[in-house]
């Protein structure tokens, strides 16, 4: 490490310097901590010294935590007065603050706008804690816990715990996350009793249900529900398993929970009686000809070509038992031929002239799209956005069409921030494009590409995910995938 780096990186020192210093220096100082000169020193220095640089390390990340939240909250103070200045509504000022956040932290816009938040109630609100994070005395989720926990205080009232628990950070060492969530909670009720009854209000009001993969092709459905729902539907389930069990049920108490809550949210007979309509991308190939080309399931990602088409086979025998009639469909049954250009693998386009995305085209969108199509954004597609807006008449047609969540085409909705479709040349390489500029995040693929500028000229490219097949093709004609 540079000499330069090792005092910036001591403790208080570590604050000043990093929020004093300019974007090129922090930037130097980042090549400086990966050169060959600091690799060597690590290579020799001492176990204790080793611990040193662990210690003075930390200090620095906390430092630049608190720079990264005094940097956000001014960026939302200037962009906020600009808006103002142009006269926008109280409630759009601010519009698209935390995406931008967001994008230059390489986050999703989700935790881009927690980020903002935690900014602002650090900057304005908690100049203890965002001293003692700047100190380099306590690590950003310390900071985090601490706003967190007093987020349903009054300005004052939090302020008064602030300088109780931050004021004096020394008294936090040692403390593990329960107790000092512990120590703040017990100031709070002594503050305001009202906190409590707020605090659990508030968290009623943030009830929700999350789907995100697990290994193996399973899959997390969490639900976070007041304390008495979320006890009564354990209870039931409970009750369900025990009974089954006793009555000789083969399967183990977790797995007739699992199925019992899948039958009676869904309505079916069986568990295993999945619909079929879950928007199952794969090959012809690997449907019809065992290739082990991977399928894309909706709402999961990659599964593997066997499982695919194993799921497929279930639902054929399935709609054989219910109908009696194995050519025949069942409702939510059914292939979907969608082919792609064998050059690039993107879908062929679909037209139309209606002001809203039509269903077909929906869902070759979805399909093509996967998630959200903004950078570092997993979340699922509700939004189907004109990439050109329709009111500067842009058509309604696949390459004009992009799918985003809602707080991301919120976002893109704000003043200053334009979209548009990379040109097929550009992206695969037949002319040469310009050098890419330091503000600009680059992806390389041949796929359906947009470049998204934020009011300050900074440009991400988006690019779809490789469909199933694309990687390799057998054919010059179009590729056929297929949605089961």
């Amino acid at each position: 490490m540079s000499d330069r780096v090792g005092e910036a990186a001591s403790g208080p020192h570590a604050a000043r310097a990093a929020e004093a210093a300019s974007a090129v220096e922090v930037a130097s100082w980042c090549r400086a901590l990966a050169s060959g000169e600091s690799l060597g020193s690590i290579a020799v220095d001492s176990d204790a010294g080793l611990i040193d640089r662990l210690r003075v390390l930390e200090e620095l990340k906390a430092a630049a935590c608190a720079a990264q939240a005094r940097v956000a909250a001014a960026l939302d103070a200037s962009v906020r007065a600009a808006h103002a200045r142009a006269g926008l509504p109280a409630e759009k000022q601010g519009m698209g603050v935390g995406a931008q956040v967001a994008l230059a932290r390489r986050e999703s816009p989700a935790r881009g706008g927690r980020i903002l938040g935690f900014a602002k109630a650090l900057t304005k609100e908690m100049p203890c804690t965002l001293k003692a994070l700047s100190d380099g005395q306590i690590s950003e989720w310390r900071a985090t816990l601490l706003v967190r926990e007093t987020a349903c205080l009054s300005v004052a009232d939090r302020r008064l715990v602030d300088q109780e628990i931050a004021g004096d950070p020394a008294g936090l060492d040692g403390l593990g996350d329960a107790r000092l969530i512990a120590r703040i909670r017990k100031i709070t009720y002594r503050i305001d009793q009202a906190a409590l009854v707020r605090r659990a209000a508030k968290a009623e009001a943030d009830r929700f249900v999350s789907c995100r993969p697990a290994p193996d092709t399973m899959t997390y459905l969490t639900g976070l529900l007041p304390v008495a729902q979320g006890v009564a539907v354990y209870a039931a389930l409970s009750r369900v398993a025990d009974s089954l069990r006793a009555r000789g049920d083969s399967r183990g108490r977790g797995q007739i929970m699992a199925d019992t809550m899948v039958e009676r949210i869904t309505g079916q007979a069986k568990a295993e009686h999945v619909p079929v309509e879950v928007q199952l991308v794969m090959t012809d190939r690997t449907l019809l000809a065992g290739d082990r080309e991977p399928a894309y399931l909706a709402g999961y990602g990659v599964v593997p070509a066997p499982w695919a088409r194993d799921l497929v086979r279930k639902g054929v025998r399935r709609r054989a038992r219910e109908t009696g009639k194995p050519g025949e469909s069942s409702p939510g049954f059914g292939l979907r031929r969608l082919y792609t250009a064998p050059s690039s693998g993107e879908l062929l386009a679909m037209d139309s002239r209606a002001r809203f995305v039509p269903a077909s085209l929906a869902r070759l969108i979805t399909a093509r799209d996967q998630t959200c199509r903004t950078p570092w954004c997993d979340a699922a597609i509700r939004h189907q956005d004109h990439i050109r807006p329709h009111r500067d008449d842009g058509p309604t047609e696949a390459n004009n069409i992009q799918g985003l969540c809602e707080a991301c085409n919120h976002a893109k909705e704000a003043p200053g921030w334009k979209a548009t479709v990379v040109h097929p040349d550009r992206r695969r390489g037949h002319r040469k494009a310009p050098p890419p500029s330091p503000s600009t995040t680059h992806v390389a693929s041949a796929s359906h590409a947009v470049d998204t500028t934020t009011p300050t000229g900074h440009r991400y490219r988006s690019t779809a995910p490789p469909l199933p097949g694309t990687a390799a093709r057998e054919s010059s004609s179009a590729t056929p995938g297929i949605i089961y």
